[in-house]
């Protein structure tokens, strides 16, 4: 049985990988990971529009991995809509990068649970099999994190390379085109980043486990009469 101090930890660490596998959850079936300002050039260039004027045409979107909306402002005020990513808008986008972004998020979560499991079998009793105790926690986390990572790294690729933002801003926009004047990156973005975080202090609690702290032991000293001490 692990003592106390092991427990607790492993406790810990168990708590953190469901938590982080609840948060990938949330942030893949939001659609805030990136937020913007586009501006409908079309309308701006008809009217020859001066800077207070662009006012008028700057409108606003947002996305996540699978749907977002977006305000168009051409002039005439804007007009609010919203898009799927899946099946049309993908094809006009990188493709192979955004289902790998999927893809990664999803074996992430998979391993967050195994982790959780192990996390679970280790505050209870000690395994006898390597893959099972602290090796393969590490193991399990470190591929979380890493997948978890990939992911990040490939949305930022996406923006940033591959102008996923405007890509999605002209889908189908026909009459207008729309540059994009601001990026940013939401909360669930953020969040993804966090939960990578979340299993690197779990590989740190599970090293802190394997320390061996000195134990500090109290001798009782009892004294012993013998017949040699009553005679002296």
């Amino acid at each position: 049985m692990p003592g106390c101090f092991k427990k607790t930890l492993f406790a810990l660490a168990s708590t953190i990988s469901f938590a982080s596998f609840i948060v990938i959850a949330v942030a893949m079936g939001t659609q805030r990971w990136m937020t913007g300002k586009m501006l409908c050039k079309t309308g701006a260039d008809l009217v020859n529009a001066t800077d207070p004027e662009l006012v008028k045409f700057m409108g606003e979107i947002y996305y996540g991995l699978f749907r977002g909306g977006k305000i168009r402002q051409c002039g005439l005020g804007g007009r609010r809509s919203k898009f799927t990513i899946f099946p049309h808008m993908v094809k006009k986008l990188n493709t192979g990068l955004h289902v790998m972004i999927i893809m990664f998020l999803c074996v992430a979560m998979g391993f967050s649970l195994v982790s959780f499991g192990f996390c679970i079998l280790n505050a209870i009793k000690v395994p006898y099999r390597a893959i099972k105790g602290p090796a393969g926690l590490c193991l399990w986390n470190l591929l979380a994190g890493g997948f978890i990572a990939l992911a990040v790294t490939g949305f930022m690729a996406a923006v940033k390379l591959h102008r996923l933002t405007e890509r999605i801003a002209n889908f189908r926009e026909n009459a207008f085109q729309f540059v994009i004047l601001e990026e940013r990156f939401e909360d669930c973005f953020w969040l993804c980043v966090a939960s990578a975080t979340a299993h690197a202090v779990n590989l740190l609690l599970i090293a802190i486990s394997g320390i061996h702290f000195p134990k500090i032991k109290t001798k009782t000293e009892e004294a012993n009469v013998t017949a040699e001490d009553i005679m002296y």
